[in-house]
């Protein structure tokens, strides 16, 4: 069965992204390269995390190249700032809140506004000079730490972290939601979430979000991107703009911390914004969409738009396939 131009835009997308970044943590890893993001300085695998971040975004553009295509509109690179930019903004933090107050629910995790926990869930990522500052920062600060927390999330979050969210998002809610969209918005947030989940698997397998867990961890953020992708999906769609998804990542990573400051016990598959308690709230925000909107409207990515027919086939072999 051959490939429409649109699977093969697809695949090719994926075969770079997950054979450059796979590649490279494995590789890094095989010659003893500490990869991390945290705490390591301006080391070999502090960048190799930061180009893993940015690779989809590169491969689209290699792939709308090859082919043919232009790059900024057909991706959705615009910014005409609408109410769902605000929406990019403010939500994530809405969720961690959430997050915080569901995690509070499951037995051993309990409110601690003095954060006694806070540097010990640090202690397997940074090394002991780094926790020493961190604990002689926290007690030195004027204010709680909480609301400094708010401040960076809300300047650093649309800014400085949606840059480094754009170098995922001009991929996954660029090219892939665009060459998916044929399948429908809820099938193509699936597949969406699917493939973004697995792309995250090598950093998870080196303690990356579930430090406690990390082979387990691997399915969670499967599970995990699967919930989150309806959201950005749906931000994506309303606002018609990959940059408005590129903020909302980018305040979501600045949030995931929050509800871990003020939460002590629990484990990191039951607590935060990537735990059980984050997950929880991401299906209430899918049934919320799915309730209020059942059907969103994918009139940006219609043939009169200016895709090619064969991209829209409803027959996709690959959106069959997924």
């Amino acid at each position: 069965m051959s490939l429409t131009r649109s699977n093969r835009k697809v695949l090719a997308f994926l075969a770079i992204t997950f054979g450059v970044d796979w590649a490279l943590i494995i590789g890094l890893r095989a010659a003893g390269v500490e990869v991390s993001s945290a705490g390591v300085g301006l080391s070999v695998g502090f960048f190799a995390v930061l180009l893993f971040m940015v690779m989809p975004s590169i491969a689209a553009v290699i792939v709308q190249r090859a082919f043919g295509d232009p790059v900024r509109e057909p991706l959705g690179v615009r910014f005409a700032v609408n109410r769902w930019f605000l929406v990019a903004w403010l939500g994530p933090i809405v969720l961690a809140l959430a997050a915080l107050v569901i995690g509070l629910a499951f037995p051993g995790a309990y409110f601690d506004p003095e954060m006694t926990d806070l540097v010990s869930r640090f202690e397997q990522m940074l090394p002991p000079e780094k926790i020493a500052e961190m604990e002689q920062q926290l007690e030195t600060m004027p204010v709680h730490p909480v609301w400094l927390t708010l401040v960076q999330i809300l300047l650093l979050g649309p800014t400085v972290n949606a840059l480094f969210g754009f170098g995922e998002e001009l991929g996954w809610r660029g090219l892939l939601q665009r060459e998916l969209a044929p399948m429908g918005f809820w099938r193509a947030s699936l597949a969406i979430g699917l493939v973004w989940g697995l792309w995250h698997a090598p950093l998870i397998l080196l303690g990356h979000n579930y430090p406690q867990h990390p082979q387990l961890g691997v399915g969670l953020m499967v599970l995990w991107c699967v919930l989150l992708a309806v959201p950005f999906s749906y931000v994506r769609v309303k606002s018609r703009s990959v940059v408005a998804v590129a903020i909302l990542h980018g305040v979501l990573n600045a949030s995931a911390g929050l509800p871990l400051m003020l939460t002590s016990g629990g484990s990191d598959l039951t607590i935060g914004v990537t735990g059980a308690a984050g997950m929880i709230a991401l299906a209430a925000v899918a049934a919320i969409i799915a309730a209020l909107d059942p059907h969103p409207s994918l009139e940006e990515f219609d043939p009169a738009d200016g895709t090619a027919p064969e991209e829209m086939a409803a027959d996709s072999t690959l959106g069959a396939a997924m």
